[in-house]
């Protein structure tokens, strides 16, 4: 692999901004300094630093989108702003998002090629907690806590599998924060319908272990920190067994 190919996959910029790190000589190949963008480098053997740091290679992407409002979960549409057109054209190519977002629905999205840790955090059988942020027109009551954690009909065969509803504010419109353990198709949606109220604003902080980052602004998107792939990978393998419900 080209050294400045191998700087951008490990998160130290763009092709432009590599280069412009390797000719003021602060990439190093092995222990020796190297300026020379297109340098072969071994990503299973070699060591490179990039201004102090390691710069460590893995075989699969990991991007945390900020998903905005009024853009679709999908890769393309002949209408309408797709995700991935917020994704740099050489990084899409084989990425998926793990699981959707409504069109006006914000927050976190993970995209990855990595199959296994996308099936871990979307089947139903691991039970990973998704957190959202809600408001709603309508006031939210204690009785609705008990509703969330007891199971609601929303229409399904079966009720909703038990949810924490933590209310922060009730009156006319009301906020809350819900955690679930499974995704049916706009469960937060019609869980709140249930209990009366209708979602007006909702936005996804977190899924699992992986917190949305607030600096990034909607739209934005970084790569995964080693520390989050850590942690994702350390649930995926502690547990034996969600999909997405907005």
């Amino acid at each position: 692999m080209r050294l400045d190919k191998y700087l951008c996959e490990t998160s130290f910029g763009t092709r432009s901004q590599v280069k412009a790190l390797l000719k003021k000589g602060l990439v190093s190949v092995n222990g020796e300094q190297e300026k020379r963008p297109e340098r072969k480098v071994d990503e299973r053997s070699d060591t490179i630093f990039c201004g102090g740091k390691t710069a460590v290679y893995s075989e699969f992407t990991y991007l945390m989108l900020y998903k905005p409002a009024g853009v679709l979960t999908a890769r393309s549409d002949r209408r309408e702003r797709t995700v991935f057109d917020l994704i740099p054209a050489d990084l899409r190519r084989n990425l998926s998002p793990v699981g959707r977002l409504d069109k006006d629905t914000e927050g976190l999205l993970l995209l990855t090629d990595d199959g296994a840790l996308a099936h871990h955090l979307l089947s139903p059988r691991h039970h990973v907690d998704k957190r959202y942020f809600a408001r709603v027109q309508g006031a939210l009551r204690e009785a609705d806590i008990t509703s969330f954690q007891e199971g609601l009909d929303i229409g399904d065969e079966h009720k909703t599998l038990p949810a924490k509803l933590e209310i922060q504010k009730s009156g006319i419109e009301s906020e809350a924060l819900v955690t679930l353990h499974e995704g049916r198709y706009h469960q937060v949606k019609r869980m709140f319908q249930a209990v009366g109220c209708e979602v007006i604003y909702l936005k996804r902080l977190s899924m699992g272990s992986l917190a949305l980052d607030e600096s990034l602004a909607p739209g934005e998107w970084r790569r995964l920190r080693e520390e989050e792939i850590a942690l994702l990978k350390k649930e995926e393998g502690a547990r034996d067994g969600a999909g997405d419900a907005n």
